[in-house]
């Protein structure tokens, strides 16, 4: 195939093409905004979901909740350890179920992560309506897309 050559993509693939590599862009943007404050964007995740949450926090719960695998996140809770950020303790009533929790340190890196300004930077050239209509076609793809997670995904010891 030559360089000049190119794909057809129907107009389904050329949508997902589009968010996806938007998607991927603003991704980055914002990685690059939290290295200068020593985070990832996963681990601003973690940090959210420990600020918010309104139960107890394990690393299963925060696994599924950012679309991880729990061993990537049980090291990545790990690394936040170290840093100060989280700490991990015992479940007191089942005993080899591990609670994670915000630190004081994790408390001041989640309000210095809500300073940053990629995310109302890159929002801001649509307009409220259009932040409207967004929010409301992602939540859709969400839902279809994890409909077929969850068809794609093997159960477990199958």
């Amino acid at each position: 195939m030559k360089l000049q050559d190119t794909v057809e993509l129907d107009e389904n693939e050329e949508a997902y093409k589009l968010f996806l590599f938007t998607s991927k862009a603003m991704e980055r943007a914002r990685e690059l905004e939290l290295e200068r404050l020593g985070l990832s964007p996963t681990a601003v995740g973690v940090l959210h979901w420990l600020k918010t949450a309104k139960e107890p926090v394990t690393p299963t719960k925060l696994a599924r909740w950012l679309y991880r695998e729990t061993h990537t996140m049980s090291g990545l809770i790990n690394r936040m350890e170290k840093k100060g950020l989280v700490k991990k303790s015992k479940d007191l009533e089942i005993k080899n179920l591990v609670r994670v929790t915000l630190t004081e340190k994790g408390e001041r890196a989640f309000q210095k992560q809500l300073d940053a300004r990629v995310a109302p930077r890159i929002m801001s050239c649509l307009s409220k309506k259009e932040r409207d209509n967004l929010k409301a076609y992602l939540n859709k793809l969400e839902t279809r897309a994890l409909e077929t997670i969850r068809d794609l995904q093997h159960p477990p010891y199958t």
